[in-house]
Formats: C-alpha cells, structure tokens, sequence
C-alpha cells in the first residue's frame, strides 16, 4: 500500500509546491502580460543562495531582490535578453538555470554525453571479449587424442579397487 500512496503523496505534494510558488502578491506586476514574462524569467534565473532553485521558486532575500529587480525592469521596457544580460555582469554566467552554448561551457554540454559513449564502450568491449572467449575448442589432432585417452585409462585403473 505504502508503495502506491507514497508517490502519489509526492506528486501532490510537489504539485502544490508548484501551485504556491514563492512570488508574494506584494511583488506582482498589475499587468497579467509583463507579470507572465516575469514568472517565466524568473524560472530561467538561479537563486545564488539556494543554488538548484530558480529566482521564482526560492523564498530567499536575494531571490526576492532579483525578483523586483526583474520586474522594475520590464515595467521600464527593457527586454528578456537584455535583463539577463544586467544580471549575469552583475551575477556572472552562475545566476542562469541553464548556462549558454559557449567554448566555455562545450564540456559541460558535452560531457553527459561523452560519459555515456564511454560507457557504451566499455561494455561494447566486454561484450566482445566475452564472446570471443565463447568460441568453441579447436578439434584435437590425433597425438593429442592418444595422449589424453592415456590419461583418461590411467585415471580409470586407479580409481578401481
């Protein structure tokens, strides 16, 4: 029973969690528009103290200030691309959920991806081996026949009584 019930206690809570987000009504834009656009920037920024959180979902001080800086600044006409920009000068490249495609960050990108072709060589490489070394033996040739039918009678006169 507690298998079934416990994912979905789980599920709803985490559904709930996400009902409740961390914005407080205080800090809502009067305008639906520009409050989307800041719900759905502030899910692309990373609170710097809770880390695995974006600005929307973190109940920080610092998620709250970069939450208002990110609405005084649609509210005065500055665009997405632009905000992000201010804040990763401000930040650097760590305040963003999911870091640009550049020459310095090509390995993290990469990297998920590498390991798995890693991996899937190596076992690749074990499969072989496994079935290289489940070949079937060669055939005795006839010097070896008589040498083991010599070994076989000598073991079979000594184990009688």
């Amino acid at each position: 029973m507690t298998r079934v019930l416990a994912p979905l206690v789980f599920a709803f809570a985490c559904a709930l969690r996400a009902a409740f987000a961390a914005t407080a009504p205080d800090e809502m834009l009067a305008d639906p528009a520009l409050e989307a656009r800041a719900r759905a920037l502030g899910k692309e920024l990373r609170c710097l103290v809770c880390q695995n959180q974006s600005i929307d979902d973190s109940d920080a001080p610092l998620a709250r200030d970069l939450r208002r800086i990110v609405r005084e600044r649609l509210a005065s006409g500055a665009s997405e691309a632009e905000i992000k920009r201010f804040l990763v000068e401000r930040y650097g490249e760590f305040v963003l959920l999911e870091p640009p495609f550049a020459p310095a960050t090509w390995l993290l990108w990469a990297g998920p991806f590498l390991v798995a072709a890693a991996g899937a060589g190596l076992v690749l490489g074990f499969l072989r081996r496994r079935a290289a070394g489940a070949e079937e033996p060669a055939e005795l040739d006839p010097e070896e026949r008589r040498v083991l039918a010599t070994l076989i009678a000598g073991e079979s006169s000594e184990r009688a009584p």
